[in-house]
């Protein structure tokens, strides 16, 4: 991020379970900046979950979504915004996300994101790990291996808290604190 501009968007991307959600919004209590989550975004003006949307409208029309509430949320500034697993699938979103602020990555090892999916697998909120989700998980860690290498930074969250992510991520950015 540019040393003198400090009204710019931090956007999180990461694969499922890598805590983005969690991480944003302790980041932006920190920066006293608005949180934004796409998801809950498009659930709000979709009037629907994503597990329905995926079911009656598939993954393609979910993808369109993110992508129109990705762009109109990074008109504004000073909002620290998580942004879905795959987000980072198109690239116009990763044009918009690099144009719109500083993107940080979070990673995780596959173990840890097993385990932190497990329980949102359970309750039917991971429409894309229906089935074997250790499997699955497996293989879109695999298909989306270098997905989140066009961001500014990354940060490996198997052994951190979000607290932990939060904190770090605050030491990085000073000039963000005015």
């Amino acid at each position: 991020m540019n040393g003198n501009d400090s009204s710019r968007n931090i956007i999180i991307v990461g694969f499922m379970g890598t805590g983005k959600s969690t991480v944003s919004r302790l980041l932006s209590e920190r920066l006293g900046w608005e949180s934004k989550d796409t998801d809950e975004e498009i659930e709000r003006l979709a009037g629907r979950t994503i597990k329905q949307m995926f079911s009656e409208d598939g993954e393609q029309a979910f993808r369109d979504w993110e992508s129109r509430v990705l762009e109109d949320v990074l008109v504004r500034g000073k909002q620290v915004v998580a942004t879905g697993g795959g987000a980072v699938l198109r690239e116009s979103n990763r044009r918009a996300m690099m144009s719109g602020g500083w993107v940080i990555a979070l990673t995780a090892d596959k173990m840890s994101l097993i385990r932190r999916v497990t329980s949102a697998v359970a309750a039917g909120t991971r429409p894309l790990l229906e089935g074997d989700a250790e499997d699955r998980v497996r293989v879109l860690l695999e298909t989306r291996r270098n997905a989140y290498d066009f961001a500014h930074a990354m940060v490996d969250t198997s052994n951190r808290s979000p607290a932990e992510v939060a904190e770090m991520l605050m030491r990085w950015l000073p000039q963000s604190r005015n």
